[in-house]
């Protein structure tokens, strides 16, 4: 059967073809729309006319499969596709906008422009790779935001989905990708680790924030291998001003063994979320890259290897989740916050990437004026934040592991579901107060905080049983 023409005004299975509005090196995109949807929605058509890509088939099947299967306000919504018997096409969401590629020609942003965009790619990298998906091409041409301000990512061509067949692993033995973001194990044919995204984040955060990609221009093979060995110029050598903990995070991001790097996408975003409580190391004040020594040793059968076995996206991600103990270190008991700290060692032994929120609300008054000191002029928020790294000093994590939060709130409860929501949360420990007339009264901070939380909820209750209630908001 003879493929119909894609051209303004053909009809195909029910969408009505507009205008062409971007004409890529894989596919074309074009204006469509149906009587049955309302949004405005684009149809992508890959290109198979001759002498064209074989790669941009097989990207395009990828994408057929992908694209469907996921969900949530960080990818574009898909509402059909066709196949290559008749006419190949899928039919997505258009988002309003320009990518994140229109800000090229107005680099280096603001650092805290940067760590703000960053933290929203992040946010949505997390979101995907929680969809069993890796992107492998994040880039400022595949990064927009909604008007609400959720960062969304297109083009899911090169991506690899966990439960799915890998037809560019499968069919092609050369690495696809943009070259410049590309991660150092996707040389050696590994596409089933998540933290390859994050390598591509920290190229693109050091790029907008200096001005210069990492790894230069080249587009060859050759060329490119060069980053299983050799590492790149620190910013702070280009820009002096550049902040200690962004340094911390770019070249974290930017480690050539993916061990090395953040084991998830949440714990990046967090990172960028709580820039002062990044935990700085030898990283954040280099100026040099690493000596000739180091970069022999790596490139001598000691840099990154490849993996005997898959990898388990989802299992990786479990591995890594943000936990966060609630505590109350005015009015709660030793006893309580004992049987916390037990409860929270017990579920960090089996979690050696976890990253622990030490986390506790200062309680604002509705009509009173509250003071920032206590009635012995010690200020209250560092005094909470001391208690709080008291309590965990016995857990005896890296630094780097654990963070403290003091959260001023009316609410208490809701102060910590938003934090948790924000934060991207994977599980609360938190503790269930004694009965008392002001609690049957007012209802249990924790109770709304198990009942309401999207994430699971472990609460604690002395002396006679540890765990009363645990459960998936």
């Amino acid at each position: 059967m003879a493929k119909p023409a894609i051209a303004p005004g053909a009809e195909l299975d029910g969408f009505t073809v507009g205008e062409r509005v971007h004409q890529g090196g894989m596919a074309t995109l074009w204006t469509v729309t149906h009587p049955g949807i309302t949004v405005p929605i684009l149809m992508k058509v890959p290109r198979v006319s001759e002498g064209e890509d074989p790669a941009a088939i097989v990207s395009f099947e990828m994408e057929q499969m992908i694209l469907p299967r996921l969900a949530g306000p960080h990818v574009p919504g898909c509402f059909g596709s066709g196949d290559f018997a008749r006419q190949a096409y899928v039919v997505m969401e258009r988002i309003p906008g320009k990518t994140l590629l229109s800000r090229i020609d107005r680099l280096p942003i603001p650092y805290e422009e940067a760590r703000v965009i960053g933290g929203q790619i992040a946010t949505a990298l997390a979101d995907l790779h929680r969809q069993n998906v890796i992107h492998h091409d994040i880039k400022p041409s595949s990064i927009m935001f909604r008007p609400s301000g959720e960062c969304v990512l297109i083009d899911f061509g090169l991506s690899h989905h966990n439960q799915l067949p890998d037809l560019l692993q499968e069919e092609f033995r050369l690495p696809y990708g943009t070259a410049p973001y590309m991660a150092p194990e996707r040389l050696l044919g590994v596409r089933d680790d998540p933290r390859s995204d994050l390598f591509s984040l920290g190229v693109l955060l050091y790029f907008f924030t200096t001005g210069e990609r990492p790894f230069g221009e080249s587009e060859t093979l050759r060329g490119m291998r060069r980053r299983l060995w050799r590492d790149p110029y620190p910013p702070r050598r280009l820009r002096h001003d550049y902040p200690p903990w962004l340094q911390e995070i770019v070249l974290r991001c930017l480690e050539i063994e993916p061990v090395w790097r953040h084991p998830t996408a949440s714990q990046l975003a967090f990172d960028l979320a709580h820039p002062d409580q990044v935990k700085l190391t030898a990283r954040s004040e280099r100026l040099k890259r690493d000596p000739l020594s180091t970069v022999w040793r790596r490139r001598f059968n000691q840099g990154v290897a490849v993996p005997k076995s898959k990898s388990d996206v989802a299992a990786q991600l479990a591995s890594g989740p943000i936990v966060v103990v609630a505590l109350d270190t005015e009015e709660g008991s030793p006893m309580l916050n004992d049987c916390l700290r037990r409860t929270a060692a017990q579920l960090l032994s089996t979690l050696p990437s976890a990253r622990l929120a030490c986390l506790n609300v200062l309680k604002l008054g509705r009509i009173t004026i509250d003071r920032t000191l206590d009635e012995q002029g010690n200020n209250k928020h560092i005094d909470r934040m001391v208690a709080l790294r008291h309590w965990a000093q016995p857990l005896e994590l890296d630094e780097g592991r654990l963070t403290v939060h003091v959260l001023e709130a009316i609410d208490p409860a809701a102060a910590i579901l938003e934090f948790t929501r924000v934060n991207h949360v994977d599980h609360i420990v938190m503790g269930a107060r004694q009965n008392s007339m002001l609690r049957s009264l007012l209802g249990s901070v924790a109770g709304k905080v198990a009942a309401e939380a999207a994430c699971s909820v472990t609460v604690v209750r002395p002396p006679r049983s540890a765990v009363v209630a645990e459960g998936d908001g």
